[in-house]
């Protein structure tokens, strides 16, 4: 559903009504306001991909912070959207004001473009999900670029972890996962 000259105040109290709730997500970019109910099985691909993600960081003794749907917004910018999942990487994740990296499953098409409101929301790395792929943005100045492979996780083989979400649980996804990432 999009809603259009919707002023920030407006914003924040749908917010406010919205509560603690990561349901419905809220986009707002510029008077324009998009509520999205995620159906349950896009729920399941970004919590398995998450897991994933968290699984290689725990094989790689990287420290990590999820953030789920963390409300990401600026007044200034007439921008604030939600990730399906983010994380913060480092040892002080209370430090960082935005995620480090945003990921988004694409389910249906023709909605805010959220690579528009992550840009000046100042996301360094956001990953889309779409149709079995990853496709990585990186933020480079004023702009996202298209790349090949996560710099925010160097090393990460996206193509192996997508193969792991046909498992039939999250658990068995996991396991499978780290017995690759073992060589085992």
């Amino acid at each position: 559903m999009h809603l259009y000259g919707v002023t920030w105040a407006d914003y924040l109290r749908l917010l406010e009504i919205r509560g603690d709730c990561s349901a419905p997500r809220i986009t707002y970019l510029e008077g324009t306001l998009e509520i999205m109910s995620p159906s349950r099985t896009h729920d399941e691909i970004k919590s398995y991909i998450g897991r994933l993600v968290e699984a290689w960081c725990l094989e790689r003794g990287i420290e990590f912070t999820p953030n789920g749907s963390w409300t990401l917004k600026d007044k200034r910018e007439e921008r604030g959207a939600e990730a399906d999942e983010c994380y913060v990487f480092g040892p002080e994740p209370k430090r960082k004001r935005r995620p480090d990296l945003a990921i988004e499953v694409i389910w249906t098409s023709g909605g805010i473009d959220k690579l528009n409101v992550y840009r000046k929301l100042g996301v360094g790395e956001v990953w889309y999900w779409e149709n079995g792929h990853v496709q990585v943005y990186v933020l480079r100045g004023a702009r996202y670029d298209a790349v090949a492979a996560s710099e925010t996780l160097a090393g990460i083989d996206l193509e192996q972890l997508v193969s792991f979400l046909d498992r039939p649980t999250a658990s068995q996804a996991i396991r499978d996962y780290r017995a690759a990432l073992r060589g085992a």
